[in-house]
């Protein structure tokens, strides 16, 4: 008898090795330009870190310079007012200038950016060069005009006025050519329907939605404008820089710092009235666009209750037909009172305007008088001359780049955790955000002039002065950003990482950092190029660097040499906007 046995199933055999040049990726293939972009971040930050340790910015330093900080201070209190009426005058003035300056850079910029917006430029090749011209108004330092116009015009407002204007063309002009090309087409599309011609079509499709943007922009250009203006008076521009250049000229420590606390004052007062008229502008056109979304969408009975209907006698019933029918056909809106406060604050921006322009003593007769000497004057910066200094011209325009890259790199740690205490997503309390908010806004109140000169009298004269300058300035406007970064990211990215426990640590390194890093590195990159720009200048008062080349070559009238250090300087910040132009394309 056979008896059957039970044969245990054999188990199924394990599958094969993925084969791993067919397994799908968890990770997206690197890229060659993501690849080069972090090699060149990478070598950026290696370069600031290098220019930090060559300029001995260390404790040691700080330590010897102490007793210089402490006799500085002696030699500066008490401070020394001038009278009332002075101040009143002073400060009358340099606001004049600095709003003349900041009209004539919108009067300009509104054409341009109009030719270097893609979507109302004529033709290709004008977008071209109004972009050229926003460029070359960048990096063209306002200083340098400043010295060109002064050998026009002479000393006085007007030099200001047409320095500041011209370099803010720059700024303004980009910025309004981004507005215009992100408005929204419809409206435009509807009055060209109707047979509008091109002019009509910027005044009437285009021009009222970027006019919020075009107010807050100007008045952000009026805050730097305002900073710009004490370099300024280091070239003979009349106002509280003037003022300041005398006194500390004199060596007079008590009057020059006085004078500099009125220009902080007077630049965080503009600062607060400006931010909060661009926040007012920009909330009302959210609010108007929102309006515009829901208009119409309901009607009321005569009752004034919705779904309520009554009989009207026929002649009372006539009168609401015919205001409907006289609304329908009226061209200009009501008076009411949203059109009277508009119409107010318009009047009293014209009124201020024309106090700036009769405040500042322009005279159309000086303009058109001088422009006969222009011709003569500018052949007097032309062909560039080295004057037999190109190796230390070389030598200082590298210092100039390192004093920037190392002031990048203390702004940078220094606006980090300040900006991210500004934020209300990240700060620990909303009254902590608030006080990091006011802390931003008085270090950007301190015109980086002002910084200098304390360190260049503590640490004496030398690149150092104007790393520490350009740092710690650097925090008020990279703070700024920071914090306004981190507040734009994804809230739902955080509360997703929040709902599992994660601390507030852990939700701002692996959420609201990741998140905020690509804008963040377009901020840090916009720093440099303004440290560029801005050591460039702060050279004139000793702070190392080419700029002191600049001021002495204006000096003794070797206007060959200054147009040598424009060129050198133009191009240096022309290569660093490219490769910003560059980096932030692939890091977006």
């Amino acid at each position: 008898m056979t008896v059957a046995t039970a044969v245990a199933p054999t188990p199924p055999s394990p599958p094969p090795p993925a084969d791993p040049a067919t397994a799908p990726r968890t990770l997206p293939r690197p890229r060659a330009g993501g690849v080069a972009a972090v090699l060149v971040m990478t070598a950026l930050a290696g370069f600031a870190c290098w220019a930090f340790a060559d300029l001995r910015i260390n404790a040691a330093t700080l330590v010897d310079s102490a007793s210089n900080a402490v006799d500085f201070t002696r030699r500066m209190v008490p401070l020394d007012f001038p009278p009332v009426a002075e101040v009143l005058r002073l400060c009358g003035q340099t606001m004049a200038v600095v709003v003349c300056a900041t009209l004539l850079s919108v009067l300009l910029s509104v054409p341009v950016a109009v030719l270097a917006a893609g979507n109302t430029t004529p033709h290709p090749s004008a977008r071209f060069a109004a972009r050229a011209v926003i460029v070359l108004a960048r990096a063209v330092p306002d200083v340098v005009l400043a010295i060109v116009f002064f050998r026009v015009f002479g000393l006085g407002a007007l030099t200001g006025v047409l320095a500041m204007g011209l370099h803010s063309v720059g700024m303004v002009g980009k910025m309004y050519a981004d507005a215009i090309e992100q408005i929204d087409e419809g409206p435009r599309t509807a009055v060209r329907a109707t047979g509008a011609g091109r002019l009509q079509q910027l005044v009437s499709g285009v021009l009222p939605q970027v006019l919020p943007s075009l107010v807050a922009n100007a008045l952000h250009r009026l805050d730097i404008n305002l900073r710009i203006s004490v370099l300024l008076g280091f070239v003979g521009v009349n106002g509280l820089g003037y003022e300041i250049a005398g006194a500390l000229n004199a060596l007079n420590y008590r009057r020059g710092m006085a004078l500099a606390l009125i220009v902080l004052l007077l630049c965080v007062l503009v600062e607060l009235l400006s931010g909060t008229i661009r926040r007012a502008l920009l909330r009302n056109a959210a609010a108007g666009g929102r309006a515009r979304g829901v208009r119409g969408g309901g009607a009321r009975t005569a009752g004034g209750r919705t779904g309520l209907v009554r009989t009207v006698p026929a002649p009372i019933a006539a009168a609401p037909a015919a205001a409907a029918r006289a609304a329908a056909t009226r061209v200009s809106p009501p008076w009411n009172a949203r059109r009277v406060r508009r119409t107010a604050y318009a009047a009293m921006t014209l009124l201020a305007l024309a106090a700036s322009v009769w405040g500042a003593g322009l005279a159309p007769g000086q303009f058109f008088g001088a422009l006969g000497n222009i011709g003569r004057t500018l052949g007097l910066f032309w062909p560039p001359k080295t004057g037999g200094i190109l190796p230390d011209l070389l030598s200082d325009l590298f210092d100039t780049v390192e004093i920037a890259f190392a002031a990048t790199l203390i702004g940078l740690v220094l606006a980090l955790p300040v900006g991210a205490l500004a934020a209300r997503n990240v700060a620990p309390s909303p009254a902590t955000a608030a006080v990091f908010r006011v802390v931003v806004v008085l270090v950007r109140g301190i015109p980086e002039l002002v910084l200098a000169i304390v360190f260049v009298v503590i640490t004496g004269l030398g690149p150092v002065a104007g790393a520490l300058a350009l740092g710690i300035g650097a925090v008020g406007l990279l703070g700024k950003l920071v914090a306004d970064s981190l507040e734009e990211v994804d809230p739902g990215v955080e509360a997703a990482l929040r709902a599992t426990g994660a601390g507030r640590w852990q939700v701002f390194c692996s959420a609201t950092l990741p998140q905020a890093a690509p804008a963040l590195v377009g901020h840090v990159l916009y720093q440099l190029d303004v440290n560029i720009r801005s050591a460039t200048l702060l050279g004139i008062v000793g702070a190392g660097g080419i700029g002191f080349d600049l001021l002495n070559a204006s000096r003794v009238l070797d206007f060959g040499v200054v147009t040598t250090v424009l060129v050198l300087v133009f191009a240096t910040v022309l290569a660093v906007e490219l490769l910003a132009v560059w980096l932030r394309r692939v890091v977006r």
